[in-house]
């Protein structure tokens, strides 16, 4: 079977970010499918139109972004990746789509070739669109929330099928689309890599005391991760036990105002510390350094349906997990013990909390062996599994 897979954030373990695109490629070409994968050089990591990535097909549309970009042009460079795809699309030969949303505007080339292709469409839904970028004001105007939920609508009516990445979501969507039609396929947990990591060939020279504990966030600094907020709860931390400390690793809108707070308040670079995004390949590494490991969001409801790549991370690399939202991540903490939850807007409860459960060493370990069972639920392998029995019941239909 010959497969376009469109996703615009695509990333090989050379590169930082979710790898899980890559992951679910390589076994579909491993099985004997061809995979055409069309994405775009957001992060300026190739200099080259094509690529040959364990077998899979990759042509990179010459478009850099990030997300410290304003409204504006990030839908310009929506429109212009909107265009690549129809443009390649149109020359070649493939026998089923699958579009791995977000944007949600990749959903308008994509039903364009499902009908003029005559093919089947698989979407898959990482976050709900638009109901996060209006929860958090990114979109205002009541003309483009308008057209964003006829889009969200019409992308629903022509997909063959749906994968969401959290049972939330399905139940979000199981109001609009036949729960029939949706399949859950959660982020994943490489197991074996982060269980198997090599210091020798990967060092990560970090400016921290190895004495001291480290609590690590590793993800976006964009405005719905609300990173400011555990800034506060670092301040306050410093002030009651000085041998925790933060490291924030990863880019993003929030960052400037990141450093600028913990500057202010005297920390940056002494208790709380900064680093760019480090390739996947490398996070198992500097996972293993971490002594608690933390997912943060801003604190809205929608957030509770969240399926964010660092707390499934942290599941792998069997290290407590420490949230600040409620929803079924939050569920899991709770069944199996695998970590802890803070208040999403009280630092100094959060702080409190934190410093507590870093000092029973007993808890910790609990934790850290509850972590590591409950990421065999979420391997890559079972992951991959569902997946591909969904795409083999769309193309059978």
């Amino acid at each position: 079977m010959k497969i376009l897979y469109i996703h615009q954030y695509f990333n090989t373990p050379k590169m930082p970010g979710s790898t899980r695109s890559y992951e679910f490629a390589k076994r579909l070409v491993a099985r004997g499918d061809t995979v055409y994968m069309v994405t775009t050089n957001w992060q300026g990591k190739s200099n080259l139109s094509y690529t040959l990535e364990e077998g899979i097909h990759v042509y990179w549309a010459p478009l850099f972004y990030n997300n410290r970009m304003g409204y504006l042009n990030r839908v310009f460079i929506f429109c212009r990746f909107l265009w690549y795809i129809l443009s390649l699309g149109w020359k070649i030969n493939f026998d089923l789509i699958i579009a791995s949303s977000t944007p949600l505007t990749i959903a308008l080339p994509s039903i364009f070739l499902k009908k003029l292709k005559g093919i089947k469409l698989l979407f898959e839904i990482r976050d709900l669109w638009p109901q996060l970028p209006i929860a958090i004001g990114a979109i205002k105007s009541s003309l483009v929330i308008k057209l964003a939920k006829w889009l969200e609508n019409i992308t629903y009516k022509h997909s063959d099928h749906i994968i969401c990445l959290s049972p939330g979501m399905k139940s979000e969507l199981s109001s609009i689309v036949t729960s029939n039609n949706i399949t859950v396929v959660t982020n994943l947990s490489d197991i074996f890599k982060f269980q198997n990591y090599d210091d020798t060939q990967f060092k990560i020279n970090l400016p921290i005391n190895e004495k001291k504990h480290l609590v690590l966030y590793a993800g976006s600094f964009g405005r719905i991760n609300g990173l400011l907020y555990l800034v506060e709860i670092a301040n306050i931390v410093n002030r009651i036990n000085k041998n925790i400390c933060f490291l924030l690793v990863g880019d993003g809108y929030d960052k400037e105002k990141i450093i600028n707070k913990s500057k202010e308040y005297g920390i940056y670079n002494n208790s709380l510390f900064c680093i760019d995004y480090i390739s996947k390949d490398k996070i198992p590494t500097l996972f293993s350094r971490a002594t608690i490991a933390t997912s943060i969001f801003l604190g809205i409801s929608e957030m509770k349906n969240n399926s964010a790549n660092k707390f499934f991370d942290a599941l792998a690399a069997g290290k407590p997990v420490m949230i600040n939202y409620g929803g079924w991540q939050a569920d899991l903490i709770k069944k199996t013990g695998c970590g802890f939850i803070i208040p999403s807007n009280k630092p100094e409860n959060a702080a409190k909390i934190l410093d507590k459960m870093i000092n029973n060493k007993e808890k910790l370990k609990e934790m850290s062996k509850a972590s590591l069972t409950l990421s065999q639920e979420f391997s890559i392998e079972n992951n991959y599994r569902k997946f591909e029995q969904v795409i083999d019941h769309v193309t059978s239909l």
